[in-house]
């Protein structure tokens, strides 16, 4: 299963503001520098975490965006249930079956199904705090990014 570049965008901003102290303040330009990625594509994925309550932006010349929620409270599992837009891994899971002939008999889609909910229940298993365990080597790399 490969995970959308939307989802992936949204977790790294995830890590990037759980790395930082709980009240510090970023921008999404330092976000986009810190993972060398599009501050357009950024933009739209915070937007995203803030309806979501993952994250909170506080507007202004001293503005910023930083975690809403406290790092163990933000379970993985459900940020990339809330951020994938489908698990459709084969034609026959899309809505109506798709066209595959042996839909009506084949096994391929219980076991993907039964697979899928494993992969989710592992995520499931991680909260963000799990993830940024070393925040001083976390913003140790972003920082060295920037510098390249």
């Amino acid at each position: 299963m490969k995970l959308t570049l939307y989802t992936d965008y949204s977790l790294r901003v995830l890590i990037y503001l759980g790395a930082k102290e709980r009240d510090e303040l970023s921008n999404i330009q330092q976000i986009a520098d810190a993972y060398s990625i599009s501050k357009n594509h950024l933009m739209k994925v915070t937007h995203e975490l803030g309806k979501l309550g993952y994250i909170e932006t506080i507007r202004g010349r001293n503005g910023g965006i930083r975690l809403k929620r406290a790092k163990q409270d933000i379970n993985i599992g459900k940020v990339v249930r809330e951020t994938e837009d489908h698990f459709n891994l084969v034609e026959c899971f899309e809505p109506g079956g798709g066209n595959c002939v042996i839909s009506p008999v084949c096994g391929l889609k219980h076991a993907l199904s039964k697979a899928l909910q494993a992969y989710l229940s592992v995520l499931d298993d991680y909260t963000l705090a799990d993830l940024v365990k070393n925040p001083t080597e976390l913003n140790a790399l972003f920082e060295h990014s920037t510098d390249l």
